[in-house]
């Protein structure tokens, strides 16, 4: 494990990107995992940046997202192929056919995550997964439980969950209850994760997920098994 830790949230944001574009530039068919909320906000500006300054291009990229809110189509602005289309790919030149998010209105959710899997093999893995970590110690929705699910699934959202997503919604009540989530295996086989947290209040779950005991309580925790992660951490 690499554990780097940054001063601020706009190192963190460049770091995170720099390794992105590396990855880009190293292989440009690569396939790139990417998460959504509030944490690679910044990593996605300094992307689109350097595809604007012609540093790095996208036009061979594939992207698998890891996660959706079950319910909600693309063209909620609450969805996460909203989120994704609003803060990077409508500012990239890569082709939108190429980025693939869960559907969260499927009608059989289980086909489509076993779908979901399946694509993910097809295209030979994920050469970069990006993460983000839940004051919980989740990833993707892994929600903590007491093993870890493998495959892309739905997912009961965790109180905790809702309430800090609560933000992006004009009510708690507002919040959906359910996701669909890319499982554990498709995540542990990336070639490479990197995982960025930022904020005092997420140092607790850092410590616990990357210096404590390996357990599905804390679905991060699992990732200290990777042959190549990187972590990233601001508490500014």
């Amino acid at each position: 494990m690499n554990f780097i830790k940054v001063n601020n949230y706009e190192e963190l944001s460049k770091k995170a990107a720099n390794l992105i574009a590396a990855q880009v530039i190293v292989k440009p068919n690569c396939v790139l995992g990417l998460a959504t909320g509030s944490s690679p906000v910044g990593t996605y500006k300094n992307l689109i940046e350097a595809c604007k300054n012609g540093d790095i291009t996208f036009e061979n990229v594939t992207s698998v997202n890891l996660d959706e809110y079950v319910g909600l189509d693309g063209s909620n602005d609450q969805s996460y192929r909203y989120f994704m289309n609003d803060n990077l790919f409508d500012h990239i030149n890569i082709d939108k056919e190429k980025t693939f998010v869960p559907n969260g209105c499927a009608a059989d959710l289980k086909a489509e995550g076993e779908a979901y899997d399946a694509h993910i093999k097809a295209l030979g893995g994920i050469d970069l997964q990006l993460l983000g970590i839940g004051l919980d110690g989740h990833i993707g929705f892994n929600e903590p439980d007491s093993f870890f699910t493998a495959e892309t699934h739905v997912v009961d959202l965790d109180e905790s969950t809702i309430k800090a997503n609560a933000r992006f919604f004009e009510s708690e009540a507002d919040v959906p209850r359910k996701a669909i989530t890319m499982g554990m295996a498709s995540i542990m086989q990336a070639k490479k994760v990197l995982l960025i947290a930022n904020g005092a209040n997420k140092k607790k779950i850092v410590e616990k997920a990357f210096f404590g005991p390996i357990t599905p309580e804390v679905p991060a925790s699992i990732l200290q098994l990777h042959p190549d992660l990187t972590v990233i951490y601001s508490e500014n």
